[in-house]
């Protein structure tokens, strides 16, 4: 298997953040995950060191005799590697804050670990919650490929190894309400209009409360949302086929995607003027900036996208804003910067200093439709 080195995350970005999926101006990803555990192995709680290193040299000693679609896959021993590698995969979201950590005093128990393939369409976090958490991840409104990405991971894992499985309840899982199929299925939304219009994005919440799904941040369940991007997902799947739980998210979110395409056209054509100011000081403080939070930057970075699905900007793209909203993390400032903070962390005001210069490179060029000199 290839090493991670972390140049690979500041130079190379998943095929997911590449290309453009359907109803991409709303719909940013789809994110398909199954919870899976080895047979003959006691649930993460109760599993010491020892088996959790065997478990984890298992898993990808199967990996490595079936291989993943979408290029080599890289592994990644999370005991051994440093906050920074740790930090990149959270925000890459390969892994999740628990399974990661960061914190400079934090122990990683052993056994923990992480693989995917090198376009990140599929991966895998070994000895999170569950023995194995797969994940597929696809561009847009595109759930058939995010669920065929983690069920060819999936199929080639369990023709090597037998994982627990129930005939009468699915597969067994830590958390009670991932039983059954396992699965978790996820779309990431940008909700700008709606979220313009609280009432009105306090509607979705309730809808997708009534369906049986769950409304989350950016980066799942306990993060916030920022920028205005939302996670919508299934909550239980005892009981539920694969098929019925994605179902309900082709039922629910078309209609999250055109009632924030309303709201979009209603305030363009009854707030136009003071929407095209919002836009504008958003594109504006970001080309010009010298400091700027993580929170600022996705919120202005929220605004030009919005524009851009508007035509209110010319120069960019949505590909261009997805691609920076991951791309100012902090371990993403810290990788294309390696000298700044020599063998610790970069500290805050560095970080705000670097990730304006950034943005200014990369949106200093467009305009706003409306200002002097553009048509």
């Amino acid at each position: 298997m290839r090493p991670l080195e972390p140049l690979h995350f500041a130079g190379e970005v998943g095929s997911w953040l590449r290309t453009l999926g359907p109803d991409q101006d709303v719909a940013v990803s789809c994110r398909v995950r199954l919870a899976r555990n080895l047979a003959g192995y006691p649930f993460v709680t109760r599993l010491d060191e020892k088996r959790a290193g065997q478990l984890a040299a298992r898993v990808r000693d199967a990996i490595e005799r079936r291989g993943v679609a979408g290029g080599d896959p890289v592994w990644v021993d999370l005991p051994e590697a440093s906050g920074l590698v740790r930090l990149l995969l959270r925000e890459r979201h390969l892994a999740s804050r628990d399974h990661a950590p960061v914190e400079e005093r934090a122990r990683v128990p052993a056994g923990r670990a992480v693989v995917f393939a090198t376009d990140e369409s599929s991966s895998a976090m070994v000895n999170e919650e569950d023995h194995l958490r797969l994940q597929g991840l696809s561009a847009g409104f595109d759930l058939e490929t995010a669920f065929r990405e983690v069920g060819e991971l999936d199929q080639a894992i369990e023709n090597e190894i037998d994982v627990a499985y129930s005939t009468r309840l699915g597969y067994l899982t830590a958390c009670p309400t991932n039983v059954g199929t396992g699965m978790r299925a996820s779309v990431m939304l940008h909700l700008p209009a709606l979220g313009m219009v609280r009432a009105e994005l306090e509607k979705v919440f309730a809808a997708a409360h009534r369906t049986g799904l769950a409304v989350r941040g950016m980066y799942g369940e306990g993060s916030r949302a920022a920028g205005d991007f939302y996670q919508v997902s299934n909550q239980i799947t005892l009981g539920r086929s694969e098929e019925d739980l994605l179902a309900e998210l082709r039922a629910l979110v078309p209609g999250i995607i055109e009632f924030e395409r309303r709201v979009r056209s209603l305030l363009l054509e009854q707030r136009r003027g003071a929407l095209e100011d919002r836009v504008a000081r958003s594109l504006g403080t970001l080309a010009a900036a010298r400091m700027l939070s993580t929170e600022d930057a996705l919120r202005h970075l929220s605004h030009v996208r919005l524009g851009i699905a508007l035509g209110l900007v010319e120069g960019h793209d949505t590909k261009t804003i997805d691609l920076a909203a991951i791309r100012i993390q902090r371990g993403h400032l810290q990788a294309r910067h390696p000298d700044e903070a020599g063998a610790g962390l970069l500290d805050s005001p560095a970080r705000d200093r670097l990730r304006a210069g950034y943005l200014r490179t990369l949106l200093g060029g467009g305009s706003a439709r409306g200002e002097e000199g553009t048509t």
